[in-house]
């Protein structure tokens, strides 16, 4: 790593995604939202593989959930994203998909959320907005994070670009990331790389660096 007044900057994969530097964060991985993707189980299986492997190498690790609210509660803005999510100008139609305790609010089963990790609600796109996700990393000393989850055009990447404002270097799995529109997803990524502040690597480049922990 380089260093300069007293502040090390890391260069590689390995220098970010350091156990004791990062943390994994898992994003919107909830019955109700995989079982909208065709390829909803597989992307479960690489987040799984992932989670094994940052387990294993004694990371920490949180889990977030999208949540909506009742629609007394939902005002402007989230009635204005439910018309356009589900493709209807009619209010009095619209029906939150994920209110809490909702079949489809849950996290798939398979991820098996220890008591040491943490579960975060959201009404937001990025991980970061509305929950104490920023201040739990500055506390633990952590200056990165590794993401995966659904989906990468609507809220991997807006966590990215949050994450890195904060000062936090974003580091994106990409194979362990399903897209709700394919294309979409592939954009998203791109901009992501372009915009050079955050890291996209491989399941398996992430197990490489960490092998010496494990």
């Amino acid at each position: 790593m380089k260093q300069i007044f007293g502040v090390t900057v890391p260069e590689t994969l390995i220098e970010a995604a350091r156990p004791d530097a990062t943390a994994l964060i898992v994003y919107d991985m909830q019955v109700g939202i995989l079982r909208q993707l065709p390829h909803g189980q597989t992307v479960l299986e690489k987040v799984l593989r992932l989670l094994d492997l940052a387990r294993a190498a004694g990371l920490r690790i949180v889990f977030l959930r999208h949540m909506s609210l009742p629609k007394r509660l939902a005002g402007t803005f989230q009635l204005r994203q439910m018309m356009v999510w589900q493709r209807t100008n009619d209010l009095e139609k619209l029906e939150p998909w994920f209110l809490r305790d909702s079949p489809g609010f849950a996290l798939a089963p398979e991820l098996n959320v220890r008591a040491d990790e943490a579960i975060l609600d959201k009404i937001t796109m990025s991980a970061f907005e509305g929950t104490p996700l920023g201040i739990a990393l500055r506390d633990c000393g952590l200056k990165s994070f590794i993401i995966c989850g659904v989906a990468t055009e609507i809220g991997i990447e807006p966590t990215v670009r949050q994450g890195a404002d904060l000062g936090f270097i974003p580091i994106v799995a990409e194979d362990a990331c399903g897209a709700g529109h394919a294309e979409a997803g592939e954009r998203a990524l791109a901009s992501i790389r372009f915009m050079g502040d955050a890291m996209v690597c491989k399941i398996d480049d992430l197990a490489r660096s960490w092998k010496p922990s494990l």
